[in-house]
């Protein structure tokens, strides 16, 4: 969970819908929300630490008469949720890459498909990390999580000395509507994507549930450890950004495409020194499309196995002398790769592929929770579990479901109501209801 990252790398979106004061005060409620939904599935991963994470949880939860197709419902939810969210991540990586060349030789112009080839690269050095140096794969994480701390104070402690901050009463009060929605409050509802973004996949931790030692306690304790203090680094760094912005159409008129380089720049004053923070903040994103590539994988591979995909046999299977499911990995590679080329024809390309991810996990944890909300009202006995929310659990539940549908609804808004078009239009709503679609007809040919 990167949450202090995305609030550089997916800021433009609340800037431009929300604004300074917007951004900061979503945020909060993200964060306060949020953790009631983690906290609801942290609770399932006591009950049932399980590598198949929600689409196990269903099936164990859910009412009888429907636990194969809810499980199978959110098995694919899960796994359109995380392919795409792993090219979103590559995305960040590429386009970044360009804002820093930019920034650097102002006569450079980034193009699209130069943004495509940069973010396959990214895909193809995850795809060799993930192949080639898999053993090396938990090393590589406690480096990046290392780092993410390390690199939280480094460029934290940078702005709080050299950048030149307004005052709070103007920032925690200065709205914005840059996308032109009909009242100041749409506008916030619709850039609400920008702080899931930095939440969303606390289901990364059950995808290695059966690799823990004492799961059914250590992993609740991970995720809420993990969203508490990655969401409170969040908040630190997204009320330094606002403070620190300035006017918001001039910050997301950037050349670079990224408001945040330009504030490294006017905060260090100096080429060199912005470049290196770029740079760092390029190898955390850059590990972490590893990460991420690596979970993704899993993720299929987990669901193949239990015969919910198409292909299920070919993409379970293990190569013998590989500890790693390498078909998998090869499709995730090749998901990635074909769903960057929305970049050639979008105007608006993250925000399709990071609010597709978003919509895909949302609903999968709706789904999950709901579950558990029934038999809570029933009065069904729940599973033995040594982490439990106790009296709470059915007002944190009520509070995370509603909170998520209000998230899953906005992801398929499009940044602006005005001059919509082709190459402006949220087009994941369709690409959405295709991958429900493909399910659908899957399940039925398959059952």
């Amino acid at each position: 969970m990167s949450t202090w990252e995305a609030q550089f790398s997916a800021s433009g979106f609340v800037i431009n819908n929300g604004g300074r004061a917007g951004a900061i005060w979503m945020y909060l409620g993200t964060f306060i929300c949020f953790l009631t939904a983690i906290a609801s599935m942290a609770e399932m991963s006591s009950m049932a630490p399980t590598t198949g994470g929600q689409y196990h949880w269903v099936s164990e939860f859910g009412p009888a008469y429907a636990q194969k197709q809810l499980s199978y419902t959110v098995g694919w939810l899960c796994l359109l949720g995380w392919q795409v969210g792993n090219t979103a991540i590559a995305y960040l990586c590429g386009t970044i890459l360009q804002g820093m060349v930019a920034l650097n030789n102002p006569s450079y112009e980034p193009t699209r498909w130069q943004a495509v080839l940069i973010i396959w690269a990214v895909l193809t050095f995850s795809l060799v990390f993930n192949t080639t140096f898999a053993s090396g794969l938990p090393i590589l994480e406690l480096i990046v999580a290392t780092i993410h701390v390390l690199g939280f104070f480094a460029i934290l402690i940078v702005l709080w000395v050299y950048a030149d901050p307004d005052p709070a009463s103007k920032v925690f009060t200065s709205f914005y509507n840059g996308g032109g929605w009909s009242t100041q409050g749409a506008a916030c509802l619709v850039g609400i994507l920008s702080p899931v973004f930095s939440f969303v996949g606390p289901d990364a931790a059950t995808y290695m549930a059966e690799e823990l030692q004492d799961a059914s306690r250590s992993l609740p304790r991970a995720m809420m450890w993990a969203a508490i203090s990655n969401g409170a680094m969040g908040f630190v760094m997204i009320i330094t950004f606002m403070m620190m912005l300035g006017d918001p159409a001039t910050a997301l008129d950037s050349a670079t495409g990224y408001p945040f380089i330009d504030l490294f720049y006017r905060a260090t004053g100096s080429m060199a020194g912005t470049t290196v923070m770029v740079t760092l903040f390029f190898i955390m994103l850059l590990f972490g499309s590893v990460t991420s590539f690596a979970t993704s994988s899993r993720q299929m591979w987990a669901f193949a196995r239990d015969n919910g995909t198409p292909f299920s046999s070919w993409l379970s299977h293990v190569r013998p002398g590989y500890d790693l499911p390498v078909n998998a990995v090869l499709v995730t590679w090749a998901f990635a790769m074909l769903l960057t080329l929305i970049n050639l024809g979008s105007d608006v390309a993250l925000n399709i592929i990071t609010s597709l991810g978003v919509g895909a996990l949302t609903c999968s944890y709706i789904i999950s929770i709901s579950c558990i909300i029934r038999k809570r009202l029933v009065d069904e006995p729940l599973l033995p579990r040594p982490w439990s929310l106790g009296i709470w659990g059915l007002p944190l539940n009520l509070i995370g479901v509603a909170f998520l549908i209000l998230v899953f609804v906005m992801n398929f808004f499009p940044q602006s109501p005005r001059n919509l078009d082709a190459t402006t239009f949220n087009w994941n709503i369709l690409i959405f209801m295709a991958a429900v679609l493909i399910a659908g007809i899957n399940y039925a040919i398959r059952g």
